[in-house]
């Protein structure tokens, strides 16, 4: 996924918050690189696949008003609830996370549990687990 920010945003500073918190929160690794001339960000996930998130500047960048997201899913409940703590440890010290907690949504048998948080990036992330009759549905 590519996320695009106003010309300019993409400084030391800003690359150096941003690895900082989602690689103290989510465990990723910040890296930069250069695409079509352009100085970038690639947040590596740390996923067998190879998932990375591209962060670049435009002279048209993206905007996200209200919740659209990107899906974490998690294993367990257990995993959910500890990247909360540690969002909301993060939020105590910084103002622009944002946190949305949810009641647990069930669905028959389907229990999905889950928070969303945007800190710094333009776009909210859905961290969730789904569990069918207590057991957690593989990811």
């Amino acid at each position: 996924m590519e996320l695009t920010f106003p010309v300019g945003t993409l400084d030391d500073v800003f690359r150096k918050e941003v690895d900082e918190f989602y690689g103290g929160v989510f465990g990723w690794t910040g890296v930069d690189t250069e695409v079509v001339g352009q100085l970038c960000h690639v947040m590596m996930t740390g996923d067998p696949n190879g998932d990375f998130i591209l962060l670049a500047e435009s002279p048209k960048p993206m905007s996200s008003p209200g919740y659209d997201h990107l899906g974490l899913l998690q294993d367990t409940r257990t995993e959910v609830d500890e990247l909360l703590e540690k969002c909301k440890r993060w939020a105590e010290k910084d103002d622009r996370v944002r946190i949305k907690e949810y009641e647990d949504l069930v669905i028959g048998d389907l229990v999905v549990h889950a928070f969303y948080v945007k800190h710094l990036l333009p776009i909210y992330f859905d961290v969730q687990c789904m569990e069918r009759d207590g057991t957690p549905v593989p990811s």
